[in-house]
């Protein structure tokens, strides 16, 4: 097991799986500077780590991450840095959803609180959402009087529709974790006490599986986003291939083979 502490951000990875933690607890994990370029920088050095092979996002206490700190960004306005936001979003947001979104390997966001703004973003950017039952998600930038950002005009309308995406982002409400599960934003709510157990045992699956297939479905489903069923198609060949010829692949056909469970190498 080996640990990295930066503050407000910790990443602990042990057997393979990379998690990274928002530290913030008294300030409900909101994203001021150093947050976000640390939350940056873990995910994109746990998305190019071989020996990760499953990432947890999650937050500590009760928030799981509730967007940009306003007291900053209140002192950033005051000190005429209107351009301030702008450009955290590129140089801060936008590369985190990225990493999320393209790192081969699956993401989890263990949503064990409130999250909110460019922190419901994170969790929706995800391949999976553990939902804690006292959790929701609230996505906020109209509230405050700004457009959406981290993604959630592409990642919302993909979760729950364009109807009902664009009603959570026009008329920010808190979507509690059984409406979360029901509308198709959570994957799977859990009860807070066994919220933690459930997280662990869903990552350490995740981690024991064929990483390449995971990775190849990740890049299939967003590649066919943004494509016709044609080249959908050639692009799934081309994973197929891919996977096909794979170590992993091979072990799991001899284990069928040999009625046993297959062991996954993650290649």
């Amino acid at each position: 097991m080996s640990e990295a502490t930066s503050t407000p951000v910790t990443v602990q990875i042990a057997d393979a799986v990379a998690t990274i933690t928002l530290t913030q607890a008294t300030q409900m994990n909101s994203l001021t500077l150093a947050a976000k370029r640390a939350l940056r920088d873990a995910l994109h050095a746990v998305a190019a780590d071989p020996g990760v092979r499953c990432v947890v996002l999650t937050g500590s206490g009760r928030a799981f991450c509730v967007g940009q700190d306003l007291h900053e960004h209140v002192r950033d306005l005051s000190s005429g840095q209107h351009g301030a936001l702008a450009s955290t979003v590129i140089e801060h947001y936008n590369p985190m959803i990225t990493a999320i979104a393209t790192m081969p390997k699956p993401v989890i966001a263990a949503v064990n609180g409130v999250a909110a703004g460019a922190g419901a973003s994170l969790a929706f950017a995800a391949d999976v959402r553990i939902v804690s039952e006292s959790a929701g998600f609230n996505t906020s930038f109209a509230g405050i009087a700004l457009s959406c950002d981290s993604g959630s005009s592409w990642t919302l309308p993909r979760l729950v529709g364009p109807t009902r995406a664009m009603e959570l982002l026009l008329q920010p409400r808190t979507v509690g974790a059984a409406e979360a599960l029901e509308i198709g934003i959570a994957t799977s709510v859990v009860a807070d006490d066994d919220f933690d157990a459930e997280v662990a045992a869903a990552s350490r699956r995740l981690a024991d599986g064929p990483t390449l297939a995971y990775a190849s479905i990740k890049r299939a489903m967003a590649y066919s986003a943004s494509h016709d069923l044609p080249s959908s198609l050639e692009h799934e060949a081309s994973k197929m291939t891919l996977t096909g010829a794979s170590a992993d692949h091979r072990a799991a056909v001899q284990a069928f083979l040999d009625k046993e469970a297959p062991r996954f190498e993650g290649r």
